[in-house]
């Protein structure tokens, strides 16, 4: 009887504790969250979409569902203020649910619009906002100013804003680019001279350098590109960092100087790998003849 009266008491505990779990999942709900990661696709989109449009500058700003900033980036000869306007762009249009435009049209619409409305606080109604959407749901916003136009600002945060959709694989409405191909006997001949075996012209941003140095060169400094370097052949010793002296400008976003002063010095050889970020000052010496290097330019 004992036996029997406990099992009742623990099945009716069970029934108690199931139907307060149910309640309390019924009071919550699964949420869509924008990663860094996603935040930073979205740049990446917006980016593409400017390169294709040839836009003259932009600063793209990307923040979560409650406005807060999560990432940034200020394209080259942007003017300083776009940071902050492009910030207030996406908030207004996370925070309200809508692209700016409408707000800009609501307020300047042939004398009839509410221009109370600009009193609100962080309120930017201002064309280049956009939300954006995952599965229907706004996720965050996306806030673009410093481009060609107003129209140019919402068309390239409304391309940042699809980089979550399934066709968005390139990022823009562009095909694929063809696969670049090379047999060894073009990439032997490359590098008997030293050639660029692919120079980047169809707008993406790498190129491929079948690099060889017979001797020492000058100190260089890449204004916009990082070199990656992979080393075929030989040795040479590698200046990096420090400051390039006499330096001066020999071709678009490249200096030379002759010599580095300070900087770290390593010894690399075959099988060796190194990045140098674009502005790092870098300079060969001692190198073997000849000295072999894959290098990929990316901007």
């Amino acid at each position: 009887m004992n036996t029997q009266k406990k099992s009742i008491r623990y099945t009716s505990l069970m029934a108690v504790v199931m139907s307060i779990a149910s309640l309390a999942a019924a009071q919550t709900t699964e949420k869509k969250t924008l990663t860094l990661q996603g935040a930073e696709r979205v740049i990446v989109a917006a980016k593409a979409e400017a390169q294709k449009v040839h836009s003259p500058g932009g600063v793209i700003a990307v923040v979560d569902d409650g406005g807060n900033l999560m990432a940034l980036e200020r394209l080259d000869g942007t003017f300083s203020a776009g940071a902050n306007i492009s910030i207030g762009k996406a908030k207004t249009a996370v925070m309200f649910k809508k692209p700016t435009r409408f707000f800009e049209e609501l307020i300047n619409s042939s004398g009839k619009g509410r221009t109370v409305m600009t009193a609100l606080e962080n309120f930017t109604p201002l064309i280049g906002g956009i939300p954006i959407t995952v599965d229907g749901e706004i996720v965050g916003g996306v806030g673009v100013s410093g481009a060609a136009s107003a129209d140019q600002d919402e068309q390239l945060a409304i391309a940042g804003s699809k980089a979550f959709e399934t066709n968005a694989m390139s990022m823009n409405s562009d095909p694929a680019p063809a696969v670049s191909y090379w047999e060894k006997g073009k990439v032997d001949e490359a590098f008997s001279k030293g050639a660029v075996l692919f120079d980047g012209s169809d707008g993406r941003n790498y190129m491929v350098h079948a690099s060889r140095r017979e001797k020492p060169g000058q100190a260089e400094i890449h204004t916009k590109d990082a070199d990656v370097i992979y080393v075929l052949h030989g040795t040479a010793t590698l200046i990096t960092g420090g400051e390039a002296l006499e330096a001066k400008t020999t071709a678009p976003d490249e200096l030379r100087g002759i010599s580095i002063n300070g900087g770290e010095t390593r010894q690399i050889a075959k099988g060796d790998v190194i990045i140098v970020p674009r502005c790092v000052p870098h300079q060969f010496l001692e190198v073997t003849n000849p000295f072999l290097y894959y290098v990929v330019k990316v901007r």
